[in-house]
């Protein structure tokens, strides 16, 4: 089963709900935060730590497992999709 779609935010317009309810209602999706700072840098910082472990056959996956975990900040208004 293919996983359900998620939004994860990151920076400055993380910390507004409103914005988050805004994204979470257009893409019908769970918006998550991550509390980290720099945390617009952190996908790129593993991608390369993915890249250096290429040759290993280490999956992206198991690269981030140790990743700070996200947490749900909303959740789309009910009937949002069809507005």
């Amino acid at each position: 089963a293919v996983p359900r779609t998620r939004i994860l935010a990151t920076g400055g317009a993380s910390h507004n709900k409103k914005i988050l309810q805004v994204l979470s209602d257009v893409f019908n999706a769970p918006v998550y935060t991550i509390d980290t700072a720099n945390s617009a840098c952190l996908g790129s910082a593993y991608r390369a730590i993915h890249g250096l472990v290429a040759e290993t056959n280490v999956s992206f996956a198991d690269v981030v497992k140790l990743a700070p975990a996200p947490k749900l900040a909303v959740t789309p208004t009910a009937g949002a999709e069809e507005v």
